[in-house]
C-alpha cells in the first residue's frame, strides 16, 4: 500500500481498518501501528495549532522508499503511511504508520523503523503557533 499524504483530518482507527481488511485472510499473523497527534504543548509554551508544510513530490518518494526499505529489512506482507500536512489543531491525528507480518517481532520492528525514518528523513516542516499570540517553527524533533 503506497504512504499517503493528505490535508484533511482522518480517523487512524477507519484507515487501520481498511489497511487490514485489504490484506489476505489467514496471511497476516501480526499488525503493529503508531498514531501521532499533535500535541497542546512543546519546549515549556502552550501551543494552540500547527502548520505542516512540505514538497509534494519530494515528501512523497521519500515515504515511498521508506516503506520499501522497511519492507527489504523485514518480511513484511504489507506497510502504510498516513501523513497529515496543513493546519492541525491540538489532538488531532499527524501520521499514522502500520504493518502486517506473519509474526509480531517484524511488525514491531518494522513499524518503529518506519516512524523513525519518517522523522529523520522525510522533508516536513513545522510552524506552530503559540497561545499567547506568535509562531515559530519548529526545528528539531522531540527524542522518540
Amino acid at each position: 500500500m503506497p504512504a499517503r499524504v493528505i490535508e484533511e483530518a482522518f480517523d487512524p482507527a477507519r484507515e487501520l481498518d481498511t489497511f487490514e481488511a485489504a490484506q489476505a485472510i489467514g496471511e497476516v499473523g501480526a499488525t503493529a501501528s503508531f498514531v501521532g497527534r499533535m500535541r497542546n504543548h512543546n519546549e515549556g509554551d502552550a501551543v494552540v495549532g500547527m502548520t505542516l508544510e512540505h514538497y509534494p513530490a519530494m515528501t512523497q518518494r521519500e515515504l515511498d522508499r521508506i516503506i520499501v526499505d522497511a519492507k527489504e529489512r523485514w518480511p513484511l506482507i504489507d506497510a502504510l503511511i498516513v501523513h497529515r500536512v496543513g493546519d492541525i489543531t491540538p489532538g488531532e491525528a499527524i501520521v499514522l504508520t502500520a504493518v502486517c507480518s506473519a509474526h509480531r517481532a517484524a511488525a514491531f520492528e518494522a513499524c518503529r523503523y518506519l516512524m523513525e525514518a519518517l522523522k529523520s528523513r522525510a522533508p516536513f516542516w513545522k510552524k506552530e503557533a503559540l497561545a499567547g499570540g506568535g509562531s515559530r517553527w519548529v526545528e528539531k524533533n522531540t527524542p522518540g
